[in-house]
C-alpha cells in the first residue's frame, strides 16, 4: 500500500472517530489499551473503557492523566456476563470494539463453560445492548485459533464470529454495522510468551518451549490497533477480516530473546499444553471457498453473500485462492528479523529489564 493510500485511509478512520461516543470492552488489555490511546488521538469525542479488571483500570487512568483531558474519557467497571450493566454502559455510544474475552487456551480448556459465559454469551450480549441502544457498529476482536479450532478457546472465539455475522440478518431496520477482525499472537501482550521468557532469563532460567518446531502468527500491538481501525472504514456487515501476519518458530523467538538479553540461558522443550496445535490457521478452506483477499488481509464473506457481486466493494480486493492457510506452510522469519522485530515492537526499554539483572 502506497503512502497517499494509506493517507486517504487515515482520514476516513478519523473522519469515522472524531467526535464520536466510544465503548471499548476489555479496554485494559494490550490491545486495549493501545486502541484507546490510538482512538483518544483522533479526536473521539468520549471514549469509555469498559473491563472488570480495577487495578489495571487505575494504573491506565493515572497514565492517561498525564495529557488526556479528563471529559474525553470514562473508566467503567463491568462484565460483558451483565447485560444491565453492559445496556448501562452502551447508552449513547456510536461504536463499539468488542475485545473482552477469555484467551489463554489452557484455562478455557479446564474451565470450559467459564470460555462459553464470556466469550459466547458475553458476545450475544455485546450484540443484544447494541441493537437496543441504536450503536452504529460493533467491531470484534477474534483470533487465528478460531480457524478449525481444536481447543475450547478457539471454538469459543468462532461461534463468537458465527453469532457477529448473523446479527446483521435478524437486527431488523437498525442501521447497524456487525463484524469480526482475526488476528494472531500479540507481541508482548500479556500472557503472552515473551514476559514469560522475560522471567525465566531474570530467574537465570531455563526457557521452557512447548516444542521448538511449533509455528505461529504474530504481529505488533500497533499494526493490529491499525488493521482494526482500517477494518471500519471497509466493512460491509457480517464479514471476518483475517489480517496477514508473519510466522515465527517458537524455539526462534526463544533463541532470539536469549540472543537480545545477552545471557548464557538454556532451553528446555516441555511439551504442548492442553488444547495446543503445532501449527496455527489464519482460514479453513471452507472460509477460503467464500473470502476475497487484498495486500494486508482476507475477507472472510457471510455465508449468503454472493462473492462476484460484492467483490467491488472491497478497494483492491481479488479473490483468494482455495486451501488451508496455515502456519506450517508459510514461510518461517529468519532469527535477525524476528530480533529486529521484538526490538521495534518492544523497544530497548522492554528488553533492558532482562539484560540489565546480574
Amino acid at each position: 500500500m502506497t503512502q497517499y493510500e494509506n493517507d486517504i485511509i487515515n482520514d476516513k478512520i478519523r473522519k469515522m472517530i472524531k467526535g464520536k461516543t466510544i465503548l471499548v470492552t476489555g479496554g485494559t488489555g494490550t490491545v486495549g489499551q493501545a486502541l484507546v490511546r490510538k482512538i483518544l488521538k483522533m479526536e473521539a469525542g468520549v471514549v469509555r473503557v469498559f473491563s472488570r479488571d480495577e487495578h489495571k483500570q487505575f494504573l491506565m487512568q493515572t497514565d492517561l492523566a498525564k495529557d488526556t483531558d479528563p471529559d474525553q474519557i470514562r473508566f467503567l467497571l463491568g462484565d460483558v456476563r451483565d447485560q444491565e450493566r453492559l445496556l448501562r454502559a452502551m447508552e449513547g455510544v456510536d461504536i463499539v470494539f468488542h475485545l473482552a474475552a477469555l484467551k489463554h487456551v489452557p484455562a478455557c480448556e479446564y474451565n470450559p463453560y467459564e470460555a462459553v459465559k464470556t466469550n459466547v454469551l458475553g458476545t450475544q450480549n455485546v450484540i443484544d445492548c447494541a441493537i437496543k441502544q441504536n450503536v452504529c457498529a460493533v467491531v470484534y476482536a477474534s483470533t487465528d485459533k478460531a480457524a478449525s479450532p481444536t481447543n475450547t478457546m478457539g471454538a469459543s472465539k468462532l461461534l463468537a464470529e458465527r453469532l457477529i455475522s448473523s446479527a446483521n440478518h435478524w437486527k431488523g431496520s437498525h442501521d447497524l454495522k456487525l463484524f469480526s477482525v482475526r488476528f494472531g499472537n500479540i507481541l508482548n501482550s500479556r500472557g503472552s510468551v515473551i514476559p514469560l521468557f522475560s522471567r525465566q532469563i531474570i530467574n537465570g532460567g531455563p526457557l521452557t518451549v512447548t516444542d521448538g518446531n511449533m509455528t505461529r502468527f504474530f504481529m505488533d500491538v500497533n499494526r493490529a490497533v491499525d488493521l482494526i481501525l482500517q477494518s471500519l472504514t471497509i466493512a460491509q456487515g457480517g464479514e471476518t477480516f483475517v489480517f496477514k501476519m508473519p510466522v515465527m518458530s517458537i524455539g526462534d523467538m526463544a533463541r532470539a530473546v536469549v540472543d537480545l538479553s545477552g545471557k548464557a540461558v538454556e532451553i528446555s522443550t516441555i511439551g504442548l499444553r492442553p488444547g495446543e496445535k503445532m501449527y496455527e490457521e489464519l482460514m479453513s478452506e471452507e472460509e477460503s471457498s467464500r473470502a476475497l483477499e487484498t495486500d494486508d488481509l482476507f475477507v472472510i464473506l457471510p455465508f449468503d453473500s454472493d462473492i462476484n457481486k460484492v467483490a467491488g466493494e472491497y478497494p483492491g480486493s481479488k479473490r483468494a485462492a482455495c486451501g488451508v492457510f496455515s502456519s506450517a506452510d508459510e514461510d518461517i522469519l529468519p532469527l535477525d528479523q524476528i530480533k529486529f522485530m521484538l526490538v521495534k515492537s518492544m523497544g530497548d526499554e522492554m528488553l533492558c529489564p532482562l539484560i540489565n539483572q546480574e
